[in-house]
């Protein structure tokens, strides 16, 4: 993250701290605590929608039930409401605290950040957004070949907000990467 966006970022969460905003942080730059490699050029948090009228320094670019997009200086916000009832649980059941260059920040775990991409994979294919399905499903091979997970508990909690038939796709999906992952760790072609 370059120097200009990086401050931007520090002064967003002073100003989150400052107004006692509780939020909870997800998305590219949450991943960036678990894995390497993943590049973004904005934030991606879980709040109150009531909590949005405390930050005038945002600039409301949309926002609809479940998401809102704004700007803070250069800086992408991406917002997710937590009257959404997965968001909640994952703010409520999936939060822990990370260092950010010296600053604790509310920080989604790895279950968390799973839960939240497979949720979106079932639109982003109806929408025909294949650029983030392609993105979205690695960061969930990069977590699941780095981190223990109980899968399980994940679908359980999914099944609470998906349907039946999504839920059905999102296994076929999660056992594709599983064989991408167990081909990476065997190498390519398998011992030979």
């Amino acid at each position: 993250m370059e120097d200009r966006l990086l401050q931007a970022v520090m002064d967003f969460f002073d100003l989150l701290e400052a107004r006692g905003i509780d939020y909870l942080l997800v998305g590219g730059v949450a991943l960036l605590s678990y894995v390497e490699g993943r590049n973004t050029e904005d934030l991606d948090l879980i709040l109150s929608m009531a909590d949005i009228n405390a930050l005038d320094e945002l600039t409301i670019l949309e926002q609809d039930q479940d998401f809102g997009r704004a700007t803070f200086r250069d800086l992408g916000v991406d917002l997710l409401w937590t009257q959404n009832p997965l968001f909640d649980y994952v703010k409520r059941h999936c939060a822990t605290t990370l260092d950010f260059r010296g600053r604790n920040i509310a920080c989604s775990t790895v279950e968390g950040l799973l839960l939240l991409k497979f949720y979106a994979l079932p639109h982003l294919y109806r929408a025909m957004n294949f650029d983030k399905v392609a993105l979205y499903e690695t960061d969930i091979a990069m977590l699941l070949q780095r981190y223990s997970i109980d899968i399980e508990a994940i679908f359980t909690e999914l099944e609470k907000h998906l349907h039946e038939s999504d839920i059905q796709s999102l296994r076929t999906i999660h056992r594709e990467i599983e064989d991408r992952i167990r081909r990476f760790t065997n190498g390519l072609y398998g011992d030979r």
